[in-house]
């Protein structure tokens, strides 16, 4: 019987299982009282948020919330007006979005990035090409030995995340042609391809069908379990951040409204009040009904989080 591909590659042997009564890991990614203005606005005001190894962390709120402009900060995208950022300890505040990529950090986008004139294949084997390596230019062009040994472990590493993703039959497909739910799917294998210590999504499962929303939850799952990899979600699907999340973060005008686990946030009164809307509010005099989105737990699917993300769909 065979097994489901890892999504990163251990280069040591697995640490034993970690004393429960031991105190918390340092967190993976922290933000400490960030504050970014745009002219006389305050997009955000005194946001702070930390991540810890394996944790998966939703963050929610109604449009105009903050909830891009922090993962731009946290990003390197944009540089706060207030505020530290720091990856593994380390203050990476002012440091680019490359550098931050390069010690573990990913990120995916609300609109598509894919490369759609590559292959989904080679749309992998790009992420990795920053390690360089293989004598440059002159080495490619002459087909070097070296070159070709790192050719071939990128690609096999590029076969091995697609596995795992449920993407191996398409390969040899160039992403532009892909339907939505794949190419997301793709954006996701891309960003793990060199195996990262934080995860930044945004609108992962935007233009999913439900089971292809399963298999991406079961994806980040593994990554979580499995890797130690500490994922930020932002998605509009509340339902879906609940049932997937350990925690989650309210934002709301720029300010954290509330934070804890789904059921905690669930249940909070600033949350119904501001994000969601009360009965009171939905019955004002010479208003009609108001749409709220439902932010009830997901139904439970057993198939979910089980550690199996390579099921064929």
């Amino acid at each position: 019987m065979s097994s489901t591909p890892a999504l990163s590659v251990p280069s040591e042997p697995s640490e034993p299982p970690s004393d429960p009564s031991a105190p918390p890991a340092p967190p993976t990614l922290q933000a400490t009282g960030i504050g970014v203005r745009f002219g006389g606005i305050r997009a955000l005001d005194d946001v702070s948020l930390a991540l810890r190894p394996g944790e998966i962390c939703g963050l929610i709120g109604p449009n105009g919330a903050g909830k891009t402009t922090l993962f731009d900060v946290l990003s390197g995208i944009r540089r706060p007006d207030e505020g530290r950022v720091h990856l593994d300890g380390t203050d990476v505040t002012r440091r680019s979005p490359v550098w931050r990529a390069r010690h573990g950090m990913r990120r995916t986008f609300q609109r598509q990035q894919l490369f759609g004139q590559l292959t989904v294949a080679d749309n992998l084997v790009v992420a990795q090409e920053w390690r360089g390596g293989g004598g440059g230019l002159a080495a490619d062009l002459l087909a070097s030995p070296t070159r070709r040994t790192y050719e071939r472990d990128r690609r096999d590493r590029a076969a091995t995340v697609l596995r795992a993703c449920g993407l191996d039959d398409l390969g040899g497909t160039y992403a532009g042609a892909l339907p939505v739910g794949r190419a997301r799917m793709v954006e996701l294998a891309r960003a793990v391809a060199d195996p990262p210590r934080v995860l930044l999504l945004d609108e992962p499962a935007s233009g999913m069908t439900a089971d292809e929303r399963r298999h991406l939850s079961s994806v980040i799952r593994r990554l979580s379990e499995e890797d130690g990899c500490a994922v930020l979600l932002v998605e509009h699907n509340v339902a879906f951040v609940m049932e997937l999340s350990a925690r989650v973060v309210v934002l709301d005008l720029g300010h954290v409204l509330a934070e804890g686990t789904p059921a905690e946030v669930h249940a909070d009164r600033r949350v119904r009040d501001a994000y969601l809307g009360t009965t009171s509010a939905q019955n004002e005099p010479g208003t009609g009904p108001v749409a709220r989105p439902d932010i009830s737990p997901a139904p439970t699917n057993h198939h979910v989080g089980t550690g199996t993300c390579h099921e064929k769909r």
